[in-house]
């Protein structure tokens, strides 16, 4: 598994973080700056604020995400998996969501079939460092070692509301 460099938490800290794939109150309190930071667009546009409704409560719930360009597409992928609750709320959403990066843009998320997943995890472990100690493909790896794992990382196309977006 890749190195995060500089970073200044050991992978197993930032592993724990998210035991379970839910984040520990450490974990949540990063995830409300870094969606405050993300939605207002201080940093490049592949760092967003995933707002949608939540699936039990209604309440609108942020989400501050990497995103993994491809082939002129933008991708949101789960980095803790299948069960973590973005990814709960955007199914039980049917996609419609809105994301945040120095403006609001409703946008629909597109579940990428498995069989199509490979090079959009590739890509997104070589783009979102964060990531990489919860995947467990270096991001040098061949791609068949992506579509090993594949099934249990759900990628998203992002689409503007209605058509096809280069957000």
């Amino acid at each position: 598994m890749a190195k995060l460099g500089s970073w200044p938490l050991s992978e197993n800290a930032i592993r724990a973080m998210y035991a379970g794939g839910r984040g520990n109150a450490a974990a949540r309190r990063f995830a409300r700056v870094w969606a405050a930071v993300h939605g207002a667009g201080l940093l490049p546009r592949r760092w967003v604020t995933l707002e949608v409704a939540g699936r039990r409560s209604g309440r609108l719930a942020r989400f501050p995400l990497g995103m993994a360009d491809w082939r002129g597409n933008w991708y949101l992928v789960s980095m803790l998996g299948e069960n973590c609750n973005w990814v709960r709320n955007v199914r039980a959403a049917d996609g419609l969501v809105t994301i945040r990066h120095g403006r609001s843009r409703a946008c629909r998320l597109v579940e990428v079939p498995v069989d199509e997943r490979a090079p959009i995890l590739k890509r997104y472990l070589a783009t979102v460092p964060g990531a990489r100690p919860h995947v467990p493909v270096d991001r040098h790896a061949p791609l068949a070692e992506f579509a090993a794992i594949a099934a249990q990382y759900p990628a998203f196309r992002v689409e503007a509301a209605g058509e096809k977006s280069d957000y």
